[in-house]
């Protein structure tokens, strides 16, 4: 009987030794997307695409102006002078389209390469977050299903989203 004692009051005191569990999560999509750099990064982004567009739309109108005026002085192309002029601007024009896609290119792998630094910098940033406050985990909600369920009392996304805010502004 006092094995039996004994045991119950090791285990009650083991129990009553343990660190308490510090849990919370957070909804990757809203962190993310609700960070103001991030929405930073996408009106500098679609600034850079407006302008290239223009620009894009600016230079193919001269083009299409140029290939007009050439029809318009020889409609049918029958001299060989408007024909040369006509192949020299048709390659100017597949020219301008190789230079075109290689800056779509150059755009598309600068968005690409900001948000992920930017991915990175959040992560680094709820890690610390978790260790300066304590908690044993923080798990990240998303739509592949990786916290399906939470109390909402253990969500954390906005205290987290308002110290990075907080964060980037001091920047």
């Amino acid at each position: 009987m006092k094995k039996v004692v004994l045991l119950v009051f090791a285990m009650a005191l083991m129990a009553s030794c343990q660190k308490e569990m510090k849990t919370g999560f957070i909804d990757n999509g809203k962190l993310i997307n609700d960070y103001q750099k991030k929405k930073d990064i996408e009106t500098s982004i679609n600034t850079k695409i407006e302008n290239f567009d223009k620009r894009v739309d600016s230079i193919s109108k001269s083009f299409q102006t140029k290939a007009a005026a050439l029809q318009q002085n020889d409609p049918k192309m029958v001299r060989k002078e408007s024909q040369e002029q006509y192949q020299a601007l048709t390659q100017q024009y597949q020219m301008f389209q190789q230079q075109t896609q290689m800056q779509e290119q150059s755009i598309q792998k600068e968005s690409q390469t900001e948000i992920d630094t930017l991915i990175k910098e959040v992560r680094a940033f709820v890690k610390e977050y978790g260790k300066k406050n304590g908690y044993t985990y923080i798990l990240g909600s998303n739509e592949a299903g990786s916290v399906l369920y939470g109390e909402e009392s253990k969500d954390i996304t906005k205290e987290i989203l308002e110290e990075l805010n907080k964060t980037y502004k001091k920047d």
